[in-house]
Parts: structure tokens; C-alpha cells; sequence
């Protein structure tokens, strides 16, 4: 744990509300986004990030340090994750509504129109996977965790986290490969297939 985190955390066990704002404040956006990732709603995620931070102040005394704040942090939040989906089963969200708020809406004329179209494909893609690949993907590349960081929060071995990345990567790019010859197909001209005009 760095030396700041470290200072702000032993002021929190202390019933330091300031210590406290300054861990949210360094906290909130990163635990927002995971959660919004997700669950898919800004509501719920709003609601989630809420209660990880609830449980954090009253388990305070549970953290021994072993592990990164963060990670401990990244960790409740993927248990209250999972407790409101197991409360919510029947909820589903729409992964493009969140894709689109995420994707810069803003860029030059063409300037990123491919890698817009392949952040969506990918983005898509990976809303595909199962939650355990997703849970993976979303902790080690979106939230920056190291592996074992990732490992620690899932509760699972280092090596059952780099085996689902394996597995990820093979899926994607067959997924990613295929919607691309699809899109080629789509883009060719008919005469350049031999048809005549």
C-alpha cells in the first residue's frame, strides 16, 4: 500500500471523516465505473458503488494489509456485485447503451471511425463472454489490477486468471476476426466479385 493511502486508511480507522472523503475521493470514480461496466445502469451502479463503499467503512477493521487497499476495495465491490445479481437475476441491461456513453462521440471527421468501429465490436464482444471471462477482463483491463491483484479479488489462483485470458483472447479474435470478414464482404463492390453491372 503506498505511503499516502496507508496514512489516509489508519485516519479512517480512526473515525477521521476527512481521511475518509479523500479515500472516496481517490476511490469513487475507478469503483463507479467497474460496477457500471457490469451492471450496465448508471442507477444501479450509482446504488452499488454506494453500498461497497458502505460495506468498506464498517469492515474497516477487517483489512489486514496483505493485499493492495485497492484490491481489498475492487473485492467488496465484486461481492456486492454478485449479491445484487443473485437478487436481480431477471435484470438485463443493454451493453451498447453503455458502450456508446463510453466510446468519444467528439473525434475529427474519420479520424478514429476504425477504431471506433472495433472499440464497439470489442466492447460487444466481450459483453458476450461468460461472467467469469467477463469478471476477468473487466478487473485486469479496465480497472488496471495486476494479475494477481485480479486473482485475489475473484478468489481464485493466478493461473485460473491467465487460462481465462487465454481463453479470451482466442475468442475474440475468432469473434473479432469474423465480424471483420463479414464487414469486408459487406464493403466490396459487386463487380469486383465478378458480377456484372
Amino acid at each position: 500500500m503506498d505511503g499516502r493511502i496507508k496514512k489516509l486508511f489508519r485516519r479512517t480507522k480512526k473515525a477521521d471523516k476527512n481521511a475518509a472523503g479523500e479515500l472516496l475521493k481517490i476511490y469513487y470514480a475507478d469503483i463507479y465505473a467497474y460496477l457500471r461496466r457490469l451492471c450496465g445502469s448508471k442507477q444501479d451502479a450509482e446504488d452499488l458503488t454506494q453500498q461497497t463503499f458502505f460495506k468498506v467503512w464498517a469492515s474497516l477493521d477487517g483489512f489486514k494489509g496483505r493485499s493492495k487497499f485497492s484490491t481489498w476495495l475492487h473485492r467488496i465491490a465484486y461481492n456486492t456485485y454478485i449479491d445484487w445479481q443473485r437478487g436481480n437475476s431477471s435484470t438485463q441491461f443493454n451493453a451498447d447503451q453503455w458502450w456508446q456513453e463510453c466510446i468519444d462521440q467528439n473525434p475529427g471527421p474519420f479520424a478514429n471511425l476504425a477504431k471506433r468501429q472495433l472499440a464497439r465490436q470489442l466492447y460487444g464482444a466481450v459483453d458476450q463472454l461468460d461472467e467469469d471471462k467477463k469478471h476477468v477482463v473487466h478487473l485486469h483491463y479496465y480497472q488496471g489490477l495486476s494479475i494477481r491483484e485480479t486473482a485475489k479479488v475473484l478468489g481464485i489462483a493466478t493461473s485460473t486468471v491467465k487460462y481465462r485470458l487465454r481463453g479470451v483472447f482466442k475468442i475474440l479474435r475468432e469473434k473479432l476476426s469474423v465480424e471483420e470478414n463479414e464487414f469486408n464482404q459487406k464493403q466490396t463492390i459487386p463487380i469486383a466479385k465478378g458480377k456484372p453491372l
